[in-house]
């Protein structure tokens, strides 16, 4: 799990962890995972942090080769950093986008790559990307965001097709919503009360459909599955 937060994330890898699978968890920061840890082996389930920036290719690969060596064979990667910002394009600076670009983009290609690499010769393997509404179409004062998830489509529909007839499913998950976080409540309260009506993604519910994207038998593969509440507007 590259980028494991308190929501999607954290979600994400309690989701596995509840069938066998030992969760590596990833951010920049190792002690930051350590509740999330908590709760995965307090329910039965085993567990490692690692402090790794995906956008640093000499981490990435000591990562990749880390968790090979020390846990087993890599069976599923999701990608799952952000990088969700909003400027007016007068006022995004080439930092910004450059930085936004790294995390959403170039992260994502460095982290699919090197498990490729291990994923390929045993024929096996699931690699997933959360997308979101900026994946597919460019918003109001999201030009550096929106840019970087595009791009991040753009690799995960080529290595769909590339690694595909290698045994490796690859998915892009369209979170296309509000997600029931801190930040939602705390910035957004009357949106978060729609959560008493299921008008906000739940992250477990999102975790479910990861699981199930990599339980899918290969004769019927999902390569790009959309995700929103039954009354978000499309």
């Amino acid at each position: 799990m590259i980028g494991a937060g308190e929501a999607t994330g954290g979600a994400i890898a309690r989701r596995f962890a509840r069938e066998g699978y030992v969760a590596c968890v990833t951010r920049r920061s190792a002690d930051k995972l350590k509740p999330l840890i908590g709760q995965i082996e307090a329910a039965g389930g085993r567990a490692r942090a690692f402090g790794s920036d995906a956008r640093r290719e000499e981490q990435v690969v000591e990562l990749v080769q880390t968790i090979e060596r020390e846990v087993g064979p890599i069976e599923v990667c999701v990608f799952n950093v952000g990088g969700n910002v909003r400027f007016p394009i007068r006022e995004t600076t080439a930092r910004v986008y450059t930085k936004v670009w790294e995390m959403a983009a170039l992260a994502g290609f460095l982290c699919a790559r090197e498990v490729a690499k291990a994923m390929v010769p045993r024929g096996r393997g699931t690699i997933l990307f959360t997308g979101a509404t900026a994946s597919l179409r460019g918003g109001k004062g999201f030009a550096a965001f929106a840019g970087a998830k595009h791009a991040l489509r753009a690799l995960a529909q080529s290595m769909a097709r590339e690694l595909g007839p290698e045994g490796i499913h690859v998915a892009h998950v369209v979170v296309d919503g509000a997600i029931d976080t801190p930040f939602i409540r705390d910035t957004f309260p009357e949106r978060y009360k729609l959560k008493e009506k299921d008008g906000i993604l739940d992250p477990d519910a999102i975790a479910e459909n990861y699981w199930q994207l990599h339980r899918q038998p290969r004769s019927a593969w999902t390569h790009e599955l959309d995700l929103r509440p039954w009354i978000e507007p499309w």
